[in-house]
């Protein structure tokens, strides 16, 4: 009598130890999802594809993965052909991602030259490659304004 109590003991306590390592999986798992599950999602249904294991390599790299996502999802929007490696290589090397592909996308509207690399060299030398692109832009604003006030007075 006494061995089957004893049994029964440990059959509860196997039971309650498989419940509670199967809590804990779930919370793992839902702990996961919620972490990363939703930025995929975001990127998944804004079209600019990036792999969960890919989010999850860049929190193991030391890139915080809502920056490279959400500049991902602005380039993809606006056109712009960029890989996410260079965006995560931009970032580890302390530059600012989200102002350097603004910018290219205001280049791109402007209809100015520039490249990612270069995007990247202006930043990586410490201006504002935004402010630069806007710099450029200025003149073509000014012809623009001439153009209408001349077409105006006529």
């Amino acid at each position: 009598m006494f061995m089957v109590l004893a049994q029964q003991g440990l059959l509860r306590t196997v039971v309650l130890v498989l419940i509670l390592v199967t809590f804990c999986v779930y919370l793992s798992l839902l702990m996961f999802f919620f972490t990363y599950g939703f930025l995929w999602m975001k990127a998944l249904l804004a079209g600019a594809h990036v792999g969960i294991l890919e989010i999850l390599a860049m929190r193991f790299r030391g890139v915080r993965p809502s920056v490279i996502v959400e500049s991902r999802i602005m380039a993809t929007k606006a056109g712009l052909p960029i890989q996410t490696v260079q965006l995560e290589t931009h970032y580890l090397a302390q530059g600012n991602v989200p102002n350097v592909v603004r910018a290219l996308i205001a280049a791109s509207r402007a209809g100015i030259p520039l490249t990612f690399d270069e995007a990247c060299a202006i930043d990586l030398a410490g201006r504002d490659v935004l402010a630069e692109v806007q710099r450029r832009m200025q003149p073509k604003v000014q012809d623009w304004l001439e153009k209408i006030s001349e077409d105006s007075t006529q």
